[in-house]
């Protein structure tokens, strides 16, 4: 890792945690409507991979996805007018937390469906390939969509087409609240592409150098033609699976556990042993972030709300 992927996976590291913490007060203070599903604790994992990609590249993301649009490089000035409702969000206001896309820069959309972004990589994925264009599309899913038809039949399909897609599954312990440990027996999830003849990596998705190493190597792989790769990273959500729920599903003592292998306090510990970046470049990478996301909360709080005439644009189904 050279000194400007660093100040990028730090910058976008810092803008994905403050923008969620920001959301989640503004959830809690009533000025936002609607709930969402926070992504702390898993800044590594979407910072890691996407810094391997380039803007023309795909991806596709989950209902726990505004960590993943910013790391695609996704606005937060847009992102957090949609999360008020506006007409200048990205998707007019009309999509919400669980529906960003912005299709100019490759972010095919989150997805309110778990499981529903696999299939949508794997088809930008064979378009990639028939097309010829040397774009990849990188899937981000959770540990709960491995057990949906839709991820099965998508990297099967994927496998045998030899397609330019890289399987990322967050395995984040949990699908909403069951255990993944109670439903799959195979705690290793990563090892399922062996079924589908496809190579995997199993990474610790708090440490963004092992998540930026497994993702370079598959990225790079896809890209020239090698085929798909399965990547599991294990990592935590802070929060419970959406804003207000209570987590009773989870001890105290496993909670702590992982709350001592913060994503950002061991990348930081990194950069700077590595002498990637020092602590004054960190402290104003993060005054520039806490600057963008004040811009933007400003702007979401002061744009238009989405005319009544236009309730029916953009309504295809």
């Amino acid at each position: 890792m050279d000194k400007s992927t660093a100040e990028w996976i730090w910058q976008t590291m810092v803008k994905i945690r403050l923008f969620e913490e920001e959301v989640e007060r503004l959830l809690q203070s009533g000025e936002l409507p609607g709930f969402a599903h926070f992504y702390l604790g898993q800044e590594a994992c979407a910072s890691g991979v996407c810094a391997n990609l380039a803007q023309s590249d795909y991806i596709t993301s989950t209902h726990r996805g505004h960590g993943h649009c910013i790391a695609k490089g996704g606005r937060l000035d847009k992102m957090m007018a949609e999360l008020y409702a506006k007409e200048t969000g990205y998707n007019k206001g009309k999509g919400g937390s669980m529906h960003i896309a912005s299709p100019e820069i490759g972010i095919l959309g989150a997805n309110g469906i778990v499981g529903g972004g696999i299939p949508l990589a794997t088809g930008a994925a064979l378009s990639s390939k028939l097309k010829k264009d040397g774009k990849v599309t990188v899937c981000f899913f959770g540990d709960g969509a491995t057990n949906q038809g839709s991820c099965h039949e998508s990297m099967n399909f994927g496998a045998a087409f030899q397609l330019p897609i890289v399987y990322v599954c967050e395995n984040n312990q949990f699908g909403v609240g069951t255990r993944i440990s109670e439903v799959t027996r195979e705690p290793d999830l990563g090892k399922r592409a062996i079924g589908y003849g496809m190579p995997f990596e199993i990474a610790d998705g708090q440490d963004v150098f092992a998540v930026h190493d497994v993702a370079r190597k598959a990225i790079a792989n896809a890209r020239a033609g090698g085929g798909p790769t399965m990547l599991e990273l294990k990592t935590w959500r802070y929060r419970a699976h959406f804003s207000g729920e209570p987590a009773v599903y989870r001890t105290k003592e496993e909670e702590a556990e992982w709350l001592k292998r913060d994503p950002l306090e061991i990348a930081k510990k990194q950069f700077l042993d590595k002498k990637l970046l020092d602590k004054t470049q960190m402290k104003e990478i993060q005054a520039a972030a806490q600057a963008e996301l004040e811009a933007a909360v400003e702007f979401g709080r002061t744009s238009p709300e989405p005319a009544l005439e236009s309730a029916l644009a953009d309504v295809y189904a």
